[in-house]
């Protein structure tokens, strides 16, 4: 059995994160979703997520495409999960491409296309205007 792994905030829910999950499992048998915690959002934008990580969880696991998720404490534990969950895949959005190929030696990368004209911070961008 094939275990893929990828990690995102999914904040605002979308498009184009039904797409990367739905390739994402495509890829494996059994995919496990690491959810940003309200605080690692914190530390990486300069703001809480709109929806809280209990919210944003229940969203993910709710998912057909989605076996198991967890919440992401630190970027910096990237391999330890990868490991903890057996993953024998990393999945991650090409915006990334290749900030994670230091994991090879335990796991596959794989970096997929965002879906184009869509983003979270967009989309909060544009309701603000409103």
């Amino acid at each position: 059995m094939k275990r893929v792994i990828t990690f995102g905030t999914f904040d605002v829910f979308h498009v184009g994160h039904v797409n990367i999950l739905e390739r994402a499992a495509a890829l494996g048998d059994y995919l496990i979703v690491g959810i940003s915690s309200d605080q690692l959002n914190f530390s990486k934008k300069q703001r809480y997520p709109i929806y809280n990580q209990h919210d944003r969880t229940k969203i993910i696991l709710s998912l057909k495409y989605v076996n198991e998720v967890f919440l992401e404490e630190s970027l910096e534990l990237k391999l330890e999960y990868i490991k903890k969950y057996n993953a024998d895949i990393l999945v991650m959005g090409d915006d990334w491409k290749g900030r994670f190929d230091w994991v090879k030696s335990d796991c596959d990368v794989i970096y997929l296309p965002r879906t184009p004209s869509i983003s979270t911070t967009e989309i909060i961008e544009v309701v603000k205007t409103l």
